[in-house]
């Protein structure tokens, strides 16, 4: 048995790395202790759902409709020199993010269902896991970044120009980059450590973290620390954050004297609050009656997990696109432009 294998394996020096062709495992001996790492791993997620080919012809719209309305709001904002300022930076920020967040999930999905090509080798799943959690972080505070935008305008309005800056929203911006990319890099590194000598399959809609290190057979408690962590400090924190900027907001609207400038003021708010809705209200609901209540089965909460992950980066920059003043300008101007060449040509 393979288990035998392994035992028989720990008596050979440090160092020494084994392919067997027949297990099709890769067998690493490092420090006295045994690694073994698959080929890859069988993602399983939506075989249980009778008609889900209309799931995917849905994902697939959702995917066009992502790409380039986010394409969209980049150009109109980089080719217009006026929207060049912090909320704009923020809001360019949360595009990249959303537009790389469903790339990393959608196409493997669509992938799978077409050429019924569910593997994904090792360094690839790892690959995957990477960058959706570094982009689902990002998208997190991303939403507290646009938060924070909207706190110094209403609350500060005054010392606006001071404080918030193209260079200090750029360098926050940038700290969040840096955190993101360097937590999940380490979260996802730690996975290599880990040995797999039982199921190869996972339990999800791409290479998630949790399931994958779930079929390890050595130890995972650092794994499992350090994803439990991880989802309370990169949801809760930035959520928190962004509910205290309201509450600090709500206190301003309530001292000014009047209507009409509560009304405005609450009126800019209203595109990041819809946005917020979206983002954490599936997410917490999913995890309070999927992991906790338990009134969720396994292969539902999989198919909600993923509706909750694709739907926000297709609607925020709809959103956006709608319900900022300046960006609908700017986008019906360069349309119109576009007509004009079109019809001369």
């Amino acid at each position: 048995s393979l288990l035998k294998e392994c035992f028989e394996l720990k008596s050979l020096s440090p160092e020494v790395s084994l392919w067997s062709p027949a297990m099709s495992l890769l067998r690493t001996v490092s420090n006295g202790s045994i690694i073994i790492h698959p080929p890859g791993f069988y993602v399983v997620g939506f075989e249980v759902f009778p008609h889900i080919r209309f799931y995917f012809i849905f994902l697939a719209f959702v995917y066009v409709v992502t790409v380039f309305f986010n394409c969209l709001l980049i150009y109109v904002i980089v080719s217009n020199r006026c929207l060049h300022a912090p909320k704009f930076l923020a809001v360019v920020n949360l595009a990249v993010i959303d537009m790389v967040l469903n790339s990393t999930t959608i196409p493997s999905m669509i992938k799978t269902f077409l050429l019924k090509d569910n593997f994904f080798p090792f360094n690839i799943c790892l690959l995957q896991m990477f960058v959706y959690y570094s982009f689902i972080t990002l998208e997190s505070y991303a939403l507290a970044i646009l938060a924070y935008d909207r706190l110094i305008a209403i609350c500060f309005p005054l010392q606006q120009n001071s404080i918030n800056t193209l260079r200090s929203m750029s360098c926050i911006v940038a700290v969040t980059w840096s955190y993101s990319l360097g937590l999940v890099a380490f979260s996802t590194g730690i996975m290599t450590w880990l040995s797999f000598c039982k199921s190869v399959t996972v339990r999800s809609y791409f290479c998630d973290y949790a399931p994958t290190f779930r079929l390890a057979c050595n130890d995972y408690t650092l794994h499992w620390a350090v994803s439990s962590t991880a989802s309370v400090v990169n949801l809760v924190a930035p959520f928190t954050f962004i509910l205290l900027t309201y509450a600090a907001i709500l206190v301003t609207l309530f001292l000014m004297k009047s209507v009409n400038s509560r009304m405005k003021a609450l009126g800019t708010c209203v595109e990041h609050l819809v946005l917020v809705a979206i983002f954490y209200i599936p997410l917490f609901t999913i995890f309070i009656l999927g992991f906790y209540v338990r009134l969720i089965d396994a292969d539902q909460r999989v198919l909600s997990l993923s509706l909750a992950s694709c739907i926000p980066p297709c609607v925020n920059p709809i959103v956006y696109s709608l319900k900022t003043r300046e960006i609908k300008i700017r986008a019906v101007a360069l349309i119109r432009k576009n007509k004009i060449k079109g019809t001369k040509f």
